[in-house]
């Protein structure tokens, strides 16, 4: 048994709740779909310690006004036809089918090996803000983050607001390139008032990690710093490289790929008809553009090309911002450097970098190692290796997340 719908969206972030409330006037009908438990992607995750903005409540209260049915706690498992996915929630498995379908499937952090970046206690930098968003307690605790892009002052102030003693913050990238970036910031009002907001007097330009030190848990961390190195004693380190675009289901629908994203028009639209692409998992350009990008691929969906036509000043001036991001919190080569031999680069298999180095790809990898088979399937490792080796992981196979045997089923019953 499966369900139709004449416009499916896949992922609730700002991205997909744009395009979602774009398309509603048309009377479309509308589904969807998002694995966190209820809409906001990353950016906007709610939990006993989040402070939503106004804006986040306003696209919810929009979705519940126009009755656009939002599964939560939902993952496709697999594409199930030419137009059809398999899905999962907690109770069952399901197969829907579609006539349109927009990915807005967002982007995952970039973590790169370092030596003692497994020891509890370090996290992702995004990881340490969802952590405390659903109620971590780090009230006292000694704190450093260390990575690149925003997301670091983003993470520092929500650590501050719950109680964490931040000690330092270390942006890869160097000062001249914060410069230029900051000086570009008066062209987006917005975002120069964000960008102020946040600042913190412990942030400092061209430095970055080099080991995260400790025996059984993380007691201190080692960082670069002006051309020497400095040691701080801490309780936790959060550690992101900015963002990885979620391309899985993508992949398995046969969308082309453009620089490690979802390729797309003008009119958001991915190289398959009928399937379009907004947000993060096109690129990283912050919700600004992931807004403006949903709620073009809503109205192109429903074929309102006349209104999408008239965002495109607003996603060309977001996409300048995106751009300055790219250029300017672009990755130190000597990051690639940082793990030793023994440093494990695939975590759920405790493959480290020696068995890595030298292999001729992820195919290769995986049949002297077992990289990427373990339970994240690649995804964290993937981003890494990526960055150290150069690969292109191969196309992923179904079922794209675990699934239940019965969910599976499905597949059967419809064949």
């Amino acid at each position: 048994m499966s369900e139709h719908y004449d416009l499916l969206i896949v992922g609730a972030g700002p991205a997909g709740m744009a395009a979602a409330l774009a398309a509603a006037p048309s009377g479309a009908r509308i589904a969807l779909l998002d694995d966190n438990p209820v809409p906001g992607g990353q950016i906007w995750r709610d939990g006993p310690g989040a402070h939503l903005p106004p804006l986040a409540r306003r696209l919810r209260d929009g979705l519940e006004r126009h009755a656009i049915p939002v599964w939560s706690g939902t993952r496709v498992v697999a594409a199930a036809g030419p137009q059809a996915l398999l899905l999962e929630d907690p109770t069952r498995g399901w197969r829907v089918r579609y006539d349109r379908l927009i990915l807005c499937t967002g982007a995952r952090e970039r973590l790169l090996p370092f030596p003692g970046w497994t020891l509890p206690g370090v996290t992702g930098a995004g990881g340490l803000q969802a952590l405390i968003k659903g109620g971590l307690p780090v009230a006292g605790e000694r704190l450093v983050i260390a990575g690149s892009g925003p997301l670091l002052l983003a993470s520092a102030a929500t650590a501050r607001a719950a109680g964490a003693h931040l000690l330092r913050i270390a942006e890869q990238a160097p000062l001249a390139a914060l410069a230029r970036f900051t000086a570009g910031l008066p062209r987006w009002p917005g975002k120069a008032l964000q960008a102020a907001r946040l600042f913190d007097h412990r942030y400092r330009a061209g430095s970055h990690v080099l080991e995260a030190l400790g025996d059984d848990r993380l007691e201190g961390v080692r960082l670069w710093q002006d051309g020497s190195t400095v040691e701080l004693a801490c309780e936790r380190l959060a550690c992101g490289f900015g963002l990885v675009p979620n391309t899985q289901l993508a992949e398995a629908l046969e969308c082309a790929l453009r620089d490690d994203a979802v390729a797309v028009d003008d009119w958001q639209a991915t190289s398959r008809p009928h399937h379009y692409a907004a947000g993060e998992c096109t690129g990283f350009g912050g919700s600004e553009l992931a807004l403006v990008e949903g709620a073009i691929a809503g109205h192109a969906a429903v074929g309102e090309q006349t209104q999408a036509r008239r965002l495109f000043p607003r996603r060309q001036r977001w996409q300048r911002f995106a751009d300055a991001l790219a250029r300017d919190f672009a990755l130190d080569p000597r990051l690639k450097t940082l793990a030793r031999p023994d440093t494990l680069v695939c975590r759920c298999e405790d493959v480290p970098y020696a068995a890595l180095a030298g292999r001729d790809g992820w195919t290769d990898a995986k049949l002297v190692s077992r990289c990427g088979m373990g339970a994240c399937q690649g995804r964290i490792c993937g981003g890494a290796a990526r960055v150290l080796f150069g690969w292109t992981p191969p196309a992923p196979r179904p079922p794209l997340s675990p699934a239940r045997i019965e969910t599976l089923l499905c597949l059967e019953d419809e064949a």
